[in-house]
């Protein structure tokens, strides 16, 4: 998976979306931890857990909940990408015991025996997971080494006073009257997969012929009308009124948008009905985890409706996994659960990412 020129989709992007994200709410790492930090003689004397977990993706409110309630320090590292979190527990990591990897790299990890076995006997939430979860999480649905976190996607930002009349679908980036003014992820799987969907065809498609198809497609009708492909500004271009259309996260894109601002009343994001790639992240406990039974109860604690509700709600993110949060949540969501039923898991295709590789980094990236 870690080959130089056949790197998953997520490297690009959702690390990076993550770690922009958090600089637009101000947050930093000591703000995390401001009051659970602990000298190393303290967190010896006491119980704590240890997490690795991508950049900004569990409030401070939460963390916080969790430490008084349990009387617990909890120690946060953070991690921009699945290949750097994999490539440091590997190297002997930092004895963590709770980490958050994406689909494929638990399929990973779990097979490389860097996993413990999820005893689901000291699990009580474990019923408040939405089943079609389950359905699209291959990988593991049957929850044997992970808890699913948060399920997501990419989709499509448009500002309905510039572009007043649109389809809801990624042939949107076809339209010659807003060249100069769109923009996509500069994300190999992300694109690609948006392509393929378009012609019918699965997000993890091997084919040859469809993966051809699909390269075509962007060259000739997309690529020509984008400014560029863009993987970490979209957001502020957006907000600056420099792109209409962009591809790419909601909770980035109305991260950059004043709350009370005309643009966020005139802001439309949708995920097309035909779908497109998606992610789930999971809570797994390392293999050997020191501090294993805290770890089962954090993975408890999140799954609560109304801690889950919170956390959804800090992000402007649907409750997608946690079903009974759904009802509790007090901000309205970019977008819902339901958008992301014909969305497809980015599988790890194996042989065929070469075919992947050649397509976007020897065609489509060519001269960008």
């Amino acid at each position: 998976m870690n080959k130089s020129c056949a790197v998953p989709s997520r490297r690009y992007t959702a690390g990076r979306r993550r770690m922009r994200l958090g600089v637009i709410l101000g947050l930093t790492l000591a703000a995390l931890n401001a009051g659970s930090s602990c000298t190393k003689g303290e967190a010896a004397q006491g119980k704590r857990l240890s997490i690795y977990n991508w950049t900004y993706y569990t409030p401070k409110s939460v963390i916080e909940k969790f430490e008084k309630e349990y009387g617990l320090t909890v120690i946060y590292d953070e991690f921009p990408s699945n290949e750097e979190m994999y490539t440091k527990i590997m190297a002997g990591g930092s004895g963590y015991d709770l980490v958050f990897p994406s689909g494929d790299y638990v399929a990973i990890m779990a097979k490389q025996g860097m996993l413990e076995k999820i005893d689901k006997s000291k699990l009580s939430n474990l019923g408040n997971i939405d089943p079609a979860v389950l359905q699209k999480a291959q990988y593991d649905p049957n929850m044997e080494y992970s808890v699913p976190y948060y399920w997501g996607a990419a989709g499509i930002a448009v500002n309905t006073a510039r572009v007043p009349d649109f389809e809801r679908k990624w042939t949107v980036f076809s339209r010659t009257d807003l060249k100069g003014r769109m923009t996509m992820l500069d994300d190999m799987r992300e694109v690609m997969g948006d392509a393929l969907v378009s012609l019918g065809y699965s997000v993890n498609s091997k084919n040859p012929g469809e993966i051809e198809a699909a390269k075509n497609l962007i060259n000739t009708n997309w690529k020509p009308n984008l400014v560029k492909f863009d993987a970490e500004a979209f957001g502020k271009g957006y907000a600056n009124g420099d792109f209409w259309v962009v591809q790419g996260y909601a909770e980035v894109v109305f991260a950059e948008i004043p709350p009370n601002s005309q643009l966020r009343k005139d802001t439309v994001f949708f995920i097309p009905p035909e779908g497109g790639p998606a992610y789930i992240d999971s809570m797994c406990i390392l293999k050997n985890a020191k501090n294993l039974d805290t770890a089962y109860t954090f993975i408890d604690f999140i799954h609560r409706p109304e801690i889950y509700a919170e956390f959804a709600d800090t992000f402007g993110f649907p409750a997608t996994v946690n079903a009974p949060a759904r009802e509790l949540q007090t901000v309205a969501p970019y977008y819902q659960t339901e958008d992301l039923k014909a969305t497809e898991l980015k599988d790890d295709l194996g042989d065929a990412l070469e075919l992947y590789s050649n397509a976007w980094f020897n065609s489509v990236r060519t001269g960008n």
